[in-house]
């Protein structure tokens, strides 16, 4: 699998959230972690970003263990700090202290230097009737286009 394949999106994050402003942050991992990205074994389903000590964490990503690793493997789904410049840190430090408002990943992906970055999005909750007219609007769309295609 060429590096160019791996591509780990959310699928749900632009049903559920309003998104705002988008980022490319760099991670920290370990030896093993990047090799089981590399085998396209994570997931950032139920992940989420958090502002902790002027630092943006990323949780619940799931990176399965490395199955050719001894005991130096990593955890599964332990804490993993994202890489932004300061300017960045900043503005989602004050895009965060707003109530209701979250960072949550997008994508994982392998840059062209091969190392693993993660396009995380500022973003708001959506509300019910917000996520129904999203449904309604996809619906109408998907008609139309068999309309035309007929």
């Amino acid at each position: 699998m060429s590096q160019k394949e791996i591509n780990i999106r959310n699928k749900r994050a632009r049903f559920e959230y309003h998104l705002f402003e988008t980022y490319t942050a760099g991670m920290q991992l370990s030896g093993t972690e990047i090799k089981s990205i590399r085998m396209s074994k994570a997931s950032i389903l139920e992940a989420f970003c958090f502002f902790e000590r002027g630092e943006i964490w990323i949780r619940n990503m799931s990176i399965t263990e490395y199955e050719n690793g001894s005991f130096y493997n990593h955890k599964p789904k332990s804490d993993r700090k994202l890489l932004l410049n300061k300017k960045e840190i900043n503005k989602i430090e004050r895009f965060l202290k707003v109530k209701g408002n979250t960072l949550i990943p997008l994508r994982l992906f392998l840059s062209e230097k091969g190392w693993a970055k993660l396009d995380i999005a500022c973003a708001q909750g959506k509300k019910l009737h917000d996520k129904r007219n999203d449904l309604k609007e996809k619906d109408d769309k998907r008609e139309m286009d068999r309309a035309l295609k007929k």
